[in-house]
């Protein structure tokens, strides 16, 4: 009995971290932490080696490596979760209300334009490196709102947390239709009339009232491999598969909840850690000082790190003297900024955007990795420092919430 009660009252820590917001941020950290000191030391050629190696050679079917299968295969279950989120907020959520969702909306326009001049900016106009415009425009919500966990509810307050959270929300339907419209090529018409009339079936099958999950989802495996084929990238089949899904059943619950409770978990304990495990992987010596300086790295980082705080203060700050649109309540302008900076943290959707950007050149990748990976840590350290060190006012402090 004794040993029970030891053992109870040694997990319960564990369980309240991994409930805890910061635990799918921690877990992010430390997969990509894990990448970084594979890609250099001894295991490194083992660790390029398990992602990048052909399985087999095929004109038709272009996933042959584990890399592929993670980038174009397991990250649908990424963007099914974020469209399932977006589908929520706009159905019955922050984004419900014309006016709440104003500030936010805006705060990820600017939030992606900013960034998107820096970056364009420092390249010097150069044709190749400019494609890699959108890499510092998304910010990453489980590694921002995990190292946001960590400062607790005084320092960061509910109000703040929701900006945040809708702030990325709106970023990721940005990024999204970045992904569709500028990095699709070569159209297949007939894999993507296939594609369009699977997605029909799904919306009829939800008009019908069919309430349960596992249609949804054979007809989003389905979408997905049309999609595959079609040119444009596999993952928006999981963004497509996930507006065509009902909130309501008949009897008043939620099958939209019911998949987002299965794969909201899945996403932030498997999907995204090995999707970072696989991706940020970069080989620092390999690059030497001149890559870590090279225009591409440097411009992904500033992008992130000033881009972003500069964009979404500056409306955020425009909008409340205007009075267009309040500043977020119960929060000075010193946390404002401290959640801007956060917002500078882009590392999933980075790097992903990263892979699409520079497909032939793996040197950019890699420089686009060091940009994004220092701009996201800097971001993360700075604004953490940020909210840490603010002295919070007495009217804005209050009680932790029981």
């Amino acid at each position: 009995m004794a040993q029970r009660k030891f053992l109870s009252a040694a997990v319960r820590p564990l369980r309240s971290l991994i409930k805890a917001d910061a635990f799918a941020g921690l877990l992010l950290i430390a997969a990509a932490a894990v990448a970084m000191a594979s890609a250099n030391s001894a295991f490194a050629v083992s660790y390029h080696s398990l992602f990048h190696t052909e399985f087999f050679s095929s004109a038709t079917f272009k996933l042959n490596t584990l890399h592929l299968w993670i980038n174009d295969g397991l990250m649908v279950v990424f963007f099914l979760v974020v469209g399932l989120e977006v589908k929520r907020e706009i159905l019955a959520g922050h984004l419900a209300d014309p006016v709440a969702r104003r500030l936010p909306v805006l705060a990820a326009g600017a939030g992606m334009i900013a960034p998107a001049l820096i970056y364009v900016a420092m390249v010097g106009g150069d044709p190749q490196l400019t494609r890699g415009w959108a890499i510092p425009a998304a910010t990453d919500i489980a590694f921002a709102m995990g190292v946001v966990g960590l400062l607790g509810k005084k320092r960061v307050p509910a109000s703040l947390r929701l900006f945040l959270l809708t702030v990325a929300i709106v970023d990721d339907i940005g990024a999204v239709l970045i992904i569709a419209f500028f990095f699709t090529a070569g159209i297949k018409l007939g894999w993507l009339i296939a594609a369009l009339l699977v997605a029909a079936v799904m919306l009829a099958m939800a008009r019908r009232g069919v309430e349960r999950g596992w249609p949804f989802m054979l007809g989003a495996v389905a979408l997905w491999v049309c999609v595959l084929h079609s040119g444009v990238h596999a993952t928006i089949a999981g963004v497509v598969a996930a507006m065509t899904i009902p909130v309501r059943r008949r009897d008043g619950s939620s099958l939209l909840d019911d998949i987002v409770d299965v794969a909201e978990g899945f996403n932030a304990r498997v999907v995204v850690p090995v999707f970072a495990f696989a991706n940020a992987g970069v080989t620092i010596g390999g690059a030497g000082l001149a890559g870590m300086i090279a225009p591409l790295p440097l411009a992904v980082g500033a992008g992130l790190l000033i881009g972003k705080q500069v964009g979404v203060f500056g409306i955020v700050w425009l909008a409340d003297k205007t009075r267009f649109a309040p500043k977020p309540a119960d929060c000075s302008w010193a946390q404002i900024y401290g959640i801007s900076i956060f917002c500078g943290i882009g590392f999933t959707m980075s790097l992903f955007i990263g892979e699409l950007a520079f497909p032939q050149y793996r040197l950019l990748i890699e420089e686009a990795k060091i940009g994004i990976l220092g701009g996201s840590l800097l971001s993360a350290v700075l604004g953490y420092a940020v909210l840490r060190l603010i002295k919070i006012r007495p009217e804005i402090e209050r009680p932790e919430q029981p």
